[in-house]
């Protein structure tokens, strides 16, 4: 193994046997399990079905790398940062490890509920390897980058996600690691506690550390990661820069069923076959100015007809907040009886919009947003200004003002901001 290598994976591989309680186990809770089932009698005897994971996955991280895991949900993601952490063994290859590991995989994973928050940054920092003294010693830094000082006396098991997920970043990110293993977990934090988990981050890569990390956030990734992995079914099926790695999960992504969205695709009395995004002319761009019009054409396929169908297409920040959507219904449009394929094309007014990643959900209700017809993922879009972001809020409009002052009163009318002005 080189020497400037954080991480050499070669065949790396995983098997599950399904319907089974199987014979080896990863994990203690799996033993437990297991004594149960043979007190019990409860052993299955269903045949094995195997299910692989993660499989031949090869790679070489340097150190001082940030890198990108991504992929749909079951691609085998989490998987690959079980083994890098050793908490499950490879069924298959092998991975060398040059440096000291943190892990934060779990959202509270080493936390006990009935101890307070003071006490589980002990009790977690020395799981991760931290000598009592060395935890002592940051316990002020980690308490302060946390948050949630008012609570460390709390039982974490009155915490929320969130606030389990600041203290338990904290330790983990204060273990000062050569390598440090993220897995999705800042997603349940605030949008600032993210941003400043990401410039901590990067504080450790100026350090020559090496981050691995997890992440359905692609705003998080590319701020983040020079480099990106994507993982479709337990495959590596690209390693490189991060733009392209993030358009192949997009692309996957695309046209996806929503995750809230309950009833079968099967039973769905249409579909979206193509969500294409423009500019107002028509050229095909992901990234717009802040003030830009953007047009979507949204392609469908009907299995039975519908009668008055409400197009609905949401705007989702990449932390999750429902920013605006546009509804055929609301806006006065009334399509009638549907029975044929077609299209619907959308143009926004100028995107108000801060500067930020979001998500495009398209919805299909009855009539009077009733049951929903249909619910899909339409792709993705940036929004680009050098001066709006999020400290700005969701959106940004100009107002009207009226100052007064020297005896005079002056009005001033709204000036919309210039685009990328």
């Amino acid at each position: 193994m080189s020497n400037d290598l954080a991480i050499q994976a070669r065949g790396l591989g995983k098997r599950y046997l399904l319907g089974a309680a199987g014979d080896k186990h990863d994990t203690f809770r799996d033993l437990l399990v297991a004594g149960a089932r043979s007190v019990l009698g409860r052993r299955n005897k269903k045949a094995h079905t195997e299910f692989w994971a993660l499989r031949d996955a090869s790679f070489d991280i340097r150190h001082g790398e940030n890198v990108g895991i991504v992929g749909l949900n079951g691609a085998g993601k989490s998987t690959l940062l079980k083994i890098l952490s050793r908490i499950t063994d490879p069924t298959a290859g092998s991975a060398r490890i040059d440096g000291r590991v943190g892990a934060l995989l779990e959202v509270g994973t080493g936390f006990h509920g009935e101890l307070t928050g003071r006490e589980n940054v002990f009790l977690y920092g020395s799981i991760l390897g931290m000598q009592k003294e060395e935890v002592r010693r940051k316990f002020d830094a980690i308490v302060e980058f946390s948050g949630i000082p008012q609570f460390i006396d709390t039982p974490v098991k009155r915490y929320s996600s969130g606030m389990y997920v600041r203290l338990a970043f904290s330790v983990a990110a204060h273990l000062e690691p050569d390598i440090l293993l993220l897995d999705e977990v800042l997603a349940v934090g605030d949008l600032a506690f993210q941003r400043k988990c990401i410039e901590h981050a990067k504080e450790l890569q100026k350090r020559d550390a090496t981050i691995l990390f997890v992440s359905h956030n692609m705003f998080s990734i590319k701020t983040m990661c020079e480099r990106v992995i994507y993982i479709r079914k337990g495959q590596i099926m690209f390693d490189g820069p991060t733009d392209e790695g993030i358009e192949f999960y997009e692309k996957d992504c695309s046209l996806s069923t929503l995750g809230w969205v309950k009833t079968d695709q099967s039973e769905w009395p249409l579909t979206i076959t193509g969500c294409e995004l423009s500019d107002a002319s028509g050229v095909a761009k992901t990234v717009f100015n802040f003030g830009e019009s953007m047009k979507l054409r949204i392609k469908y396929q009907m299995r039975r007809p519908v009668d008055d169908p409400n197009f609905i297409v949401a705007f989702i920040r990449s932390d999750g907040v429902a920013c605006c959507n546009f509804s055929s219904e609301l806006d006065g449009v009334t399509l009638g009886r549907v029975s044929e394929d077609g299209v619907v094309e959308l143009t926004c007014p100028p995107l108000k919009l801060v500067s930020e990643m979001y998500t495009i959900s398209i919805l299909v209700r009855e009539k009077g947003f009733q049951q929903v017809l249909c619910g899909q993922m339409g792709g993705a879009f940036h929004v680009k200004d050098d001066l709006l972001n999020t400290h700005f809020g969701v959106f940004h409009e100009s107002a009207a003002w009226k100052v007064q002052a020297d005896g005079a009163v002056e009005t001033i009318p709204a000036r919309p901001r210039l685009i990328g002005a």
